[in-house]
């Protein structure tokens, strides 16, 4: 008898790898999409969250009596929550009413205290991740609490480079492209560099919303797509981790998350649109025997509301 999972937070990770049937690519080539909706919370944020508070319990940060602050769009302070309910952490979540309010009320649930920064008519812009960063600043300067910092902290690219490994096994090495979208940039970073490391011919393409191209060299802007595009260049992105960057409207990545759930039965919400959109792109460029994988980022049911 296989070992039952001492707690929940055993279960994340392992997600399935699925093949695209219905939205495929004209020439032939195969997309592949790594099922992160499978983690417990729904989302591959459960992955970095767990990382981050267990490299913070195991160099000192995070003392047992210790508490955790956290700004996020959503995903990574459901994910947190989780982590810090099964682990005893009281949690501080700065987030907006820009983002789904099924994320909002799962971190609720989940025990955690909000703090929410009004946003631009619901919009994702520079000003606000500022706005929230510089809110989580002063919580846990106030309270002492551990800052896991998520656009500067380094210690979840450890939980991406795993997910690489889960995707070269699954995929048996043949593997010729990756595309991910980008908020903090981490999982882009973790996940690219260890594939690359696996084969450096791997093509590499990082996504960012068309209404704010900053990495791409254009200005900031409003969007309406969860979890990606800051307004700003992060601190964990790297210009030579990706051979190509591309831009995916909000109409766009909307769209086609409407069309992978009404033809391929997945559940997804925008950012994952946005990293399709970009794989088929890719796709044109490769010959027909290419492989191409991406990530279904998180459940739609966080998105209902929106």
């Amino acid at each position: 008898m296989n070992e039952l999972p001492r707690t929940i937070l055993d279960c994340i990770g392992n997600t399935s790898l699925l093949a695209l049937r219905n939205i495929a690519p004209a020439n032939g080539a195969r997309i592949l999409m790594k099922l992160e909706n499978e983690n417990p919370t729904g989302s591959m944020k459960d992955r970095m969250a767990l990382a981050m508070i267990a490299a913070a319990e195991a160099d000192g940060r995070l003392a047992a009596s210790g508490s955790v602050v956290e700004y996020t769009g959503g995903s990574t302070g459901v994910s947190l929550a989780l982590v810090c309910a099964v682990k005893g952490y009281p949690l501080h979540i700065v987030s907006s009413d820009a983002f789904a309010r099924e994320k909002l009320e799962h971190m609720r649930i989940l025990g955690a205290r909000l703090q929410i920064v009004p946003s631009e008519s619901g919009r994702m812009t520079e000003k606000l991740t500022r706005d929230m960063v510089e809110a989580a600043r002063i919580i846990a300067a106030e309270t002492g609490g551990f800052w896991t910092d998520q656009l500067n902290n380094r210690d979840q690219l450890a939980a991406y480079r795993k997910m690489a490994e889960e995707i070269w096994v699954q995929t048996g090495g043949k593997i010729d492209g990756f595309v991910q979208s980008v908020g903090t940039a981490a999982s882009l970073l973790g996940t690219g560099e260890a594939l690359r490391r696996r084969n450096e011919g791997i093509r590499i393409v990082a996504v960012e919303p068309a209404e704010s191209p900053v990495l791409s060299g254009g200005k900031t802007g409003a969007h309406k797509i969860d979890g990606i595009g800051a307004g700003c260049v992060v601190p964990l992105w790297r210009g030579d981790i990706a051979e190509k960057i591309e831009k995916v409207s909000t109409p766009e990545a909307a769209a086609m998350a409407m069309r992978l759930a009404r033809e391929e039965g997945l559940f997804a919400g925008t950012s994952t649109g946005a990293n399709v959109v970009a794989a088929l792109r890719l796709a044109e460029g490769l010959g027909p025997e290419a492989t191409i994988v991406t990530i279904m980022c998180d459940t739609g049911m966080k998105y209902l509301s929106k």
